[in-house]
């Protein structure tokens, strides 16, 4: 299913399709993607200073074994993304609705969380959001971010390239013609983005999730797109098929 121009519709129309796209991952994740010991839940995103939250530590065993039915080592199946960004000078010790990953004793080990039109819309949402962004890094909390907003004038590289602004001066421009990202963060260490530039039309690649570092599942993001696009209403999914009006 083609990615859609969702500027020619209004925020509270992106935002239902927000929250059922979030739902359709969710049940995804938890439908056999995941390996048995962690869950996905969709969570308010939290406002003010983040909890502390610690990556989980395995040691070896059983659930080791089971874990690896599903996950990926990075070693063995990199990630298939265009751009690949690492951050090893500043490692830390570990210590909106989005999907929070967590394992089944609780620890939050990833979040799942889409860009909304508000996450843009004023410089304090913009600086809250890339804060709250890098704070889930530091803190070892591995992300996905999954951007269909183009770049606004407080992010002109996009908004992986503000996130990973905090914490490496590594220049990234993206394509010119595929001006939409998905970012996918091992939080290490060492820190890893991998990064996907799309656009308008494209297909959505099904990008890597973290549950430790260098150890991934691949998240359906095209099929849970095609999916919430197939139970959007025909009326709204009208709005954005429809060819826009070529001006005089």
């Amino acid at each position: 299913m083609p990615v859609h121009d969702w500027t020619r519709v209004d925020a509270g129309l992106f935002h239902h399709f927000h929250q059922t796209w979030i739902a359709s991952l969710s049940e995804a994740l938890n439908a056999g993607t995941l390996p048995r010991d962690y869950f996905a839940l969709v969570e308010q995103s939290i406002r003010g200073p983040i909890p502390d939250v610690l990556t989980l530590k395995l040691s070896p065993g059983a659930d080791e074994a089971d874990e690896s039915s599903t996950a990926l080592a990075v070693a063995e199946a990199p990630p298939k993304t265009r751009l690949v960004q690492r951050n090893e000078a500043d490692i830390y010790v570990a210590r909106a609705n989005r999907i929070t990953v967590r394992h089944r004793h609780g620890e939050v080990i990833a979040v799942v969380e889409i860009v909304s039109p508000g996450n843009k819309a004023s410089d304090a949402e913009f600086r809250a959001f890339v804060k709250k962004s890098a704070e889930f890094l530091e803190q070892g909390v591995h992300q996905l971010l999954i951007d269909l907003m183009p770049p606004s004038r407080r992010d002109p590289r996009g908004i992986h390239a503000a996130i990973w602004d905090q914490f490496d001066d590594e220049l990234l421009e993206l394509p010119s013609d595929k001006p939409l990202t998905l970012a996918s963060y091992d939080a290490g260490p060492p820190r890893v983005a991998y990064v996907e530039p799309l656009a308008v039309g494209d297909l959505l690649t099904d990008m890597p999730l973290f549950l430790k570092p260098e150890m991934y599942v691949r998240t359906p993001l095209e099929a849970t797109y095609q999916a919430t696009w197939e139970a959007f209403p025909a009326a709204l999914r009208g709005l954005l098929e429809r060819p826009r009006r070529s001006t005089p």
